[in-house]
């Protein structure tokens, strides 16, 4: 399924919360130590940018637009914050720690201004666009073909000039090479030599190097990617990257039927495997740009594995790569030799159900090891590991999810993370020593914390919010005492014909194993005593939880606005319980989804104010599935329904996504034909509105086709609209169409208008 930040991205509708996006990608920019990420969080911090303006500030849902920001730490006690002027215009400050006083900054540029300049007029910064780490230059494509500008040459300069594009520019450390592809063919272009080099030299139309297969794109790598599958060694002269051979790949046709693709359509063919299918084979080289070889890391291109995620050693001359079995139960990190490409094997984890790639690996830059966040004692805890295989340290043992690393203070043998805490929908920021010893919770308090590190560690800006208080911003010091208040949000008073109200519950599975949180949202003018429709809003997938302990907001959203209770439930295998409530899911996606959820809609119908006879459901994607699940499996609780591009039959979608959870139909025929909308199409009695893009690549319009026809011999009544053109999810003039719909289809059902 889609990458979390591609979902997020895609979702999101207001400019506060793209700002937060990309003030995450800021901070992550800050502290990874992986060049790519860096890369990538770059990249991210651009695309942000452009989507948001240069003034736009990272707020907290609900938060008042006066909320200050921090914008950057200028050394270990004075920040840069920026706050809304009386004229609704950006006003900029220099905060000192120690004195609490700050000082007006009249004179600063933000990086987008800064990288403006640097363009000449009429060029704006895109997705093509990729940034030096100073900030100092960036290259573009025009016109096919790469240009650099900097400060020095405000110009530019063109360095290749050729009617092929060039795809994913990177910089390598010392931003004075960059690599790209071109045709599915790895090059690498020296910007002190002036001189363009090809590395690679045996692509075809589905042979690939440096360029990622679409399933690797889209489940391993991320769609952040770009398909980009090369990774520069720290020393910048060698290049990491994926050998991808989609021969074995069976084709998926795509058909595009709109006006623009002629009378006669246009074919879109890709490899796409599908559950059983035969899998790209991909092996992982080592080029060095000196002597222009490349060195195969050994492992057997014949075996059906995932190879994947490289991480460098500091001195640049042995790759760590992540090879996992087909079954996603066996995973090994192998430590390669750059110039023999002979492993040794540094890392083993096996489990009787699934096992994800480690995504944010910490190399330490002493060369001591690495350190991963691990789930091998069923919650997310952090392992520091010696590059000899053996564990240095358990630097955590929670009983609680680890969220991510945010910083290493190697000097001081420190580490930070985030953290729920024991309150499985809070966060914490948390401090270790690398022996794990010595923890710190540095933010306290009910709710959901988020805190900046200055660069030596002596302070945080935290921001804090819960679901009752909107919260607010506070210095606090090493120890993690409270500084001072440097800004609070107003608690609203409640004014229940103008504001909506938000409550967290929790719900009990009927086995008596799980409180589910339950997030509800109740409409203006909200009256106990009245009946009110219900709509579940819903994604559902593994481990995709989403409820937190954090401020919703008053302002009422359009279900508020039009008499509609909306509510969010988080199932056992939404991560929120770790791996415990996650391994249900395995070998029957599904069946906990609809059993949890039908948990709730009794708890619903024990509720004075809700209305049976009309509860709804509604999500997207894996929300789909859940959907067509609910109005079929579970029609005996759901009256009404909208489906946005979905999963009806896990047949049809993607191999590496699908077995993760389900192994392959031959292993496991009864688990698919259970996880199937279409094994219960004969129970849909409510109503069904089924909509999808006729080109979307992820989730083939095939699924909804399956279960369409399969209503239809069932003379099952059901609404569809299909949107041309689009593909996994859409906007523009398409997506005001598809809210309207959405709209009018819930007033009609519910209200009859």
């Amino acid at each position: 399924m889609l990458p979390f930040v591609i979902c997020v991205l895609r979702h999101l509708t207001h400019r506060r919360d793209l700002s937060l996006l990309y003030l995450l990608a800021q901070e992550n920019d800050t502290n990874s130590n992986s060049y790519t990420m860096k890369q990538f969080c770059i990249f991210l911090q651009i695309t942000l940018l452009v989507a948001i303006s240069a003034s736009a500030a990272g707020q907290r849902s609900g938060a008042g637009d006066s909320q200050p920001t921090l914008v950057k730490w200028i050394d270990d006690t004075h920040f840069l914050m920026r706050s809304m002027g009386e004229d609704r215009k950006p006003v900029y400050s220099q905060y000192d720690c120690k004195t609490g006083k700050s000082v007006s900054v009249t004179d600063y540029r933000s990086e987008m201004e800064k990288l403006r300049d640097l363009l000449p007029e009429g060029i704006q910064p895109g997705p093509d666009m990729v940034s030096s780490s100073d900030m100092q230059a960036v290259v573009i494509v025009r016109d096919n073909d790469l240009w650099y500008y900097s400060s020095r040459i405000r110009e530019g300069k063109k360095l290749t000039s050729d009617p092929d594009r060039e795809m994913n520019a990177r910089f390598a450390p010392g931003d004075r090479k960059l690599a790209y592809t071109k045709n599915k063919e790895l090059y690498v272009y020296d910007l002190d030599l002036g001189r363009e080099t090809r590395l690679t030299f045996d692509a075809t139309e589905k042979i690939y190097n440096g360029w990622a297969s679409w399933v690797y794109m889209e489940e391993i790598l991320g769609r952040g990617t770009r398909y980009a599958a090369f990774w520069w060694s720290p020393d910048a002269g060698k290049l990491a990257y994926l050998h991808t051979d989609d021969n074995p790949v069976p084709l998926y046709y795509l058909n595009a039927l709109e006006n623009t693709d002629g009378v006669h359509g246009r074919l879109e063919i890709t490899p796409y495997p599908k559950p059983g299918d035969p899998n790209p084979k991909v092996k992982m080289g080592v080029v060095d740009l000196t002597t222009g070889k490349t060195t195969w890391v050994r492992t057997d291109e014949n075996t059906d594995q995932y190879i994947a995620w490289p991480s460098w050693t500091p001195d640049s001359k042995m790759l760590m790569v992540q090879v996992l079995n087909r079954d996603q139960n066996d995973m090994r990190f192998i430590l390669a030799d750059v110039n023999s490409g002979d492993f040794t094997e540094v890392y083993h984890e096996t489990r009787p159900t699934w096992i994800d790639f480690f995504e944010d690996i910490y190399v330490m830059k002493d060369g001591s090891g690495f350190i991963v966040r691990s789930c091998r004692n069923d919650w997310y805890n952090l392992y520091y590991y010696g590059w000899d295989g053996n564990l240095k340290s358990q630097i955590t043992n929670f009983q609680w999810k680890v969220t991510d690393i945010v910083r290493v203070d190697e000097a001081k043998k420190e580490i930070y993370f985030n953290g729920t805490g024991p309150d499985l929908l809070g966060g914490h920021l948390f401090r270790a020593r690398l022996d794990g010893s010595k923890l710190l919770q540095v933010t306290s308090g009910e709710g959901h914390h988020t805190a900046s590190v200055s660069p030596a560690g002596s302070y945080f800006f935290e921001t804090w919010s819960s679901i009752s208080d909107p919260g607010g911003i506070n210095l606090v010091d090493k120890k993690g005492k409270v500084v001072r208040s440097i800004h609070r949000e107003k608690v609203p008073v409640y004014d229940a014909s103008e504001q909506q109200k938000v409550e967290l519950v929790k719900i009990r599975t009927s086995d008596g194993l799980f409180d589910m949180p339950a997030l509800i949202t109740y409409p203006v003018n909200f009256d106990p005593a009245k009946k009110y429709p219900v709509v579940f809003t819903i994604y559902g997938g593994p481990d995709a939880g989403s409820i937190r302990n954090r401020w919703q907001g008053v302002q009422p959203r359009w279900y508020a606005e039009n008499g509609i209770v909306t509510i969010n439930v988080d199932h056992r295998g939404s991560g929120v319980f770790g791996k415990k409530g996650l391994d249900y899911m395995h070998r029957s996606l599904g069946k906990w989804e609809i059993s949890d959820y039908s948990d709730a809609v009794k708890w619903l119908r024990q509720q004075p104010w809700a209305d049976g006879s009309r509860m709804g459901i509604t999500g997207g994607s894996y929300g789909g599935y859940v959907t067509c699940m609910a109005l079929t499996a579970g029609a005996d609780y759901w009256t009404h329904g909208i489906a946005d591009y979905s999963v009806t039959d896990w047949r049809l979608y993607d191999n590496v996504y699908t077995e993760r959870f389900m192994d392959t139909p031959e292993d496991n025929p009864e688990g698919y034909k259970q996880g199937s909308a279409l094994t219960y199409a004969e129970s849909l009695k409510g109503k069904l509105l089924i909509r999808h893009g006729d080109m979307d690549d992820n989730v083939h319009l095939q699924n909804s086709i399956w279960l369409i026809t399969t209503l239809q011999d069932l003379n099952k009544p059901f609404e569809m609209m299909i949107y041309p053109g689009e593909r996994h999810g859409w906007g523009g003039p398409k997506r005001t169409f598809q809210t309207n719909e959405t709209n009018g289809f819930w007033m009609k059902s519910f209200f009859g208008k």
